[in-house]
Formats: structure tokens, C-alpha cells, sequence
């Protein structure tokens, strides 16, 4: 698998929606943003349905899970979940499952969550512990997964010295976070994220804290929800509430490689869905849904001379400064209020920026292609002589309990914006059923998600043609 390059860069405006490009609103900032902004490769990878049976197959999903999900790059927790050795989490990904833990002071392992004798999920919560213990028949291992007790081990000669070690996955780091691959043949995770980690290294994802983290069940596939926060025209239909404030049309979309793309939406500018011009205490007078404390300066009256977009730019640095006590005065008005998601193959998703950084993850809920887990994840920086505060617990929601309920932590104005897409996928579910002809994408805006499965259809495709381990 390759990386995308920029001979693949057909710029054809008549793809666009009419009005200014994304790249043209941002070369009007007051405090421009970084190069990498600009246009990416955009190539032309057709315009062909897709099957709607693969959101609701029980076989696809099984597919997705063998050659899809066992082959690539998850991040299962951040460093500071688990703090002292011995902290440990639990990671479920549709029907395997992990241990997360700090078996020493720097070093992070991934055990499976299985004892190899008869198949017992060896710990069912977060915890902490010096030693792990088989409830079913007390076989114990050390925290890097090598047995420490069997007590009946003089009659498993079958497992000689090692063989009752636990089976460990490929694990990684960066910006914090813990990943794990189940395939040791995978590439680095660096190959994989790249241009991430050199596009984020003005963001801090590591010196961020935990402010919130939500895990929603949701009545949809795992791809169905993911794809829904891979483009921003459904705003119009959805989140009507950010029209005035948001160029969800003039987005930009671009795919920097078989694994990496991003979509950027300028906020502070109004959508080309409103036909008639609003003014700047207009735009300036619906919150910026991804900025915290946003609603203080919403009323104020904009300067002269100053554009909407401009004005919240400088009040949102202005606030993140008074707040940390650091200096932003070179981050860009884009970095300040923009809307700027990097998407991973298959299932996450970062935001760039600097107040704060939301992070996604899309899993199957256990085997069950109708149902889907989203994580909500938020970064936020912290005074930069105050204690790095805690990470905050997980909140868990079921499927009838809103977003809303975590909103002390996220913020009601975004939180009010996940239940809007929430409410919208169930019935993306029971509507998929009824397509014969098949999931239709748009050429540009929705270049990603067609792009999504073509990776799907080749991973899996490679993965069959392995030769059987059975």
C-alpha cells in the first residue's frame, strides 16, 4: 500500500461548491495558518455505489474483524489512564479483547484477554494488579505476560516453559496515546499516521490532559457512524443551529495517503446555504460549537474593520492565553476556531488545533453489525504552572441515555450536536435496507468515504488470499 502523491491533485473547481474555497477564506486570516493547510492530493478514485448489504452483513463484519481490524493500528487508551505499574485496561474490539497494561515504568504491553488453557477472560474491568489470576482455574501471569503459578502445571507438559505465556500484540506510542497492532508484520505506526505526527507537533497531543471521554452505544454500524463525521454538508440538515457560523460547503477534503485524510471547515463564516448576507454580530452571535467558553465573547460587538471570523480568532487566543498562561500569538486564526479533522484507516479520527483536541474511535459492539461503540475523547491544555490535572473517568452512555448527560465535561453546545447526529443514525441503519442500488457518494466531499472502503475491500481481499493457519 503507497501513500498517495501529489500527481494525483486534479484541482477542478467545478467539483467545488460555488463561493470561496477553504483555502481562500484562510488566505484572508489576520495570523495566517501553516503551510500543510493548503490543498492536498485530490484524486479521482470514480463515482461507483456501494453495497449497502456490507453496513448490516454479518459476514462482512466478520471479514472486516479477521483481515481488517486484526491488521491495523488502534489506540487503546493514553499513557496517563494507566499511571503506576501494574494500571491496567481492558480494550474490546468487536469479539477480541486486551489487557492494556504499564508492566514497568516506561514499558506498555498487550496481552490477550484470554487464558490459553480454556479460554477464560482472564480480568473484566480497569484495575490494578501485580500479577494477573485466572478466576476459572488460578493459573497466574506476571505483568509482561509470562505464567508466574500453574497449579496444575505438572500436567500440561504439552506447554513446556513458555507455552502458557500470554500472546502479545504490537504495541506503540505517540502523542500520548497507546496503540496496538495485532499483526507483528504491520507497518510502524509512524508510517501509518504520517503526515500526522509532523502536521501535530504544533498541537502537544502529549502534554494535553484527559478532560473528557465518552463511550456511546449507538443503533448503527460502526462504518455508518464513523462516515458520519467524515464530511460537514450534512450540517445543513442536521445541525441547522451552526449555519451562520460555519462554511460547511466550502469545506476542503484531501487524501495524503491510503490511510490519512482530513477534511477542514472554517467557522466564523457563514454557510453558502444561507442565501441572504448576515452580519458579523450575525455569525458572531452563534457559538463556536468546538471552542469552550466560546458563549463569553459571542455578544460582543465586533470592531470595525474586523470580520466575524477574524474577531473570534483573536477572542478565542486571547481566552486560551488568559486560561494557560502560554503564548499563541503565532498559531493561526484557522488553528484558533476552525473545525479540522485527520482521519485514520479505518476508524479514528484526530482534531488539529490549539484551545482543544477532540479524538474518535469507531468500534463494532462485539459482533453486531447493526450496533457501533463511539468514543468521544477531549485534550485540553492546562495552566503551564499548574498540576497536569487527571484524566477524567470514563463515562459510559447506553443507547437511550443522550450525549447531553456527559455535557460538565464536553460542553452542552457540542454535546447538543452528537445527540443531533445520533439521533440520525438508527435510521441510517433501517433506511441502508432499502437500498438496492447501493450507497450513493458525491464525487468531493464524499471522495473519503468511497476511499474508506476501497481499503476495506483491499485488506480484506489480501487477507483471504494468506495462506490458512487452521
Amino acid at each position: 500500500m503507497g501513500n498517495t502523491t501529489d500527481t494525483d491533485v486534479t484541482p477542478n473547481r467545478a467539483d467545488r461548491s460555488p463561493g470561496p474555497s477553504y483555502v481562500e477564506i484562510i488566505a484572508d486570516d489576520l495570523v495566517p495558518a501553516p503551510d500543510f493547510y493548503t490543498q492536498g492530493p485530490v484524486p479521482d478514485i470514480g463515482t461507483e455505489p456501494v453495497a449497502a448489504s456490507r453496513y448490516y452483513d454479518p459476514a462482512f463484519l466478520a471479514k472486516e474483524l479477521d483481515h481488517v481490524f486484526s491488521r491495523t493500528w488502534q489506540w487503546a487508551c493514553r499513557e496517563e489512564d494507566i499511571p503506576e505499574v501494574g494500571d491496567y485496561m481492558v480494550f474490546d474490539l468487536g469479539g477480541y479483547s486486551w489487557i492494556i497494561v504499564r508492566s514497568a515504568a516506561s514499558t506498555f504491553k498487550a496481552l490477550g484477554n484470554a487464558c490459553p488453557h480454556r479460554g477464560r477472560q482472564i480480568v473484566e474491568t480497569d484495575g490494578h494488579h501485580q500479577r494477573f489470576r485466572c478466576p476459572y482455574h488460578g493459573i497466574q501471569w506476571n505483568l509482561d505476560g509470562t505464567v508466574k503459578h500453574n497449579p496444575f502445571g505438572w500436567d500440561m507438559p504439552q506447554w513446556g516453559a513458555r507455552g502458557g505465556d500470554l500472546p502479545e500484540a504490537k504495541v506503540a506510542l505517540w502523542g500520548g496515546f497507546v496503540f496496538i497492532n495485532m499483526d507483528h508484520n504491520a507497518p510502524p505506526l509512524e508510517s501509518v499516521l504520517h503526515p500526522i505526527p509532523e502536521h501535530f507537533t504544533r498541537y502537544d497531543f502529549e502534554g494535553k490532559y484527559k478532560a473528557a471521554h465518552v463511550i456511546k452505544k449507538i443503533r448503527a454500524n460502526w462504518k455508518a457512524t464513523c462516515e458520519a463525521f467524515m464530511e460537514s454538508h450534512h450540517v445543513v440538515g442536521t445541525h441547522p443551529q451552526a449555519l451562520p457560523m460555519t462554511g460547511d460547503l466550502n469545506s476542503q477534503y484531501d487524501i495524503l495517503s491510503d490511510y490519512v485524510g482530513r477534511q477542514f471547515t472554517a467557522q466564523g463564516v457563514q454557510s453558502p446555504n444561507i442565501e441572504r448576507a448576515l452580519s458579523k454580530e450575525e455569525i458572531l452571535g452563534v457559538t463556536a460549537f468546538n471552542q469552550p467558553n466560546a458563549q463569553q465573547e459571542s455578544t460582543a460587538a465586533v470592531p470595525e474593520g474586523l470580520s466575524a471570523r477574524a474577531f473570534s480568532a483573536a477572542s478565542a487566543r486571547r481566552m486560551l492565553e488568559q486560561s494557560t498562561g502560554r503564548d499563541y500569538s503565532q498559531a493561526g486564526d484557522a488553528e484558533m476556531i476552525d473545525s479540522l479533522l485527520y482521519h485514520v484507516f479505518p476508524n479514528l479520527a484526530f482534531w488539529a488545533g490549539m484551545a482543544q483536541n477532540i479524538v474518535y474511535r469507531f468500534r463494532p459492539n462485539g459482533m453486531d453489525p447493526d450496533t457501533a461503540l463511539m468514543d468521544i475523547l477531549i485534550l485540553r491544555p492546562y495552566p503551564k504552572d499548574g498540576p497536569r490535572p487527571k484524566p477524567v473517568p470514563i463515562r459510559y452512555l447506553d443507547f437511550d441515555e443522550p450525549v447531553m448527560m456527559a455535557a460538565a465535561e464536553i460542553g452542552a453546545p457540542l454535546a447538543e450536536v452528537y445527540d443531533q447526529d445520533v439521533e440520525n443514525l438508527p435510521w441510517v441503519q433501517k433506511g441502508l435496507r432499502t437500498l438496492p442500488a447501493g450507497v450513493a457518494f458525491s464525487k468531493y466531499m464524499e471522495m473519503r468515504l468511497r476511499r474508506h472502503h476501497q481499503m476495506l475491500d483491499q485488506f480484506i481481499a489480501e487477507g483471504e488470499a494468506r495462506p490458512s493457519t487452521m
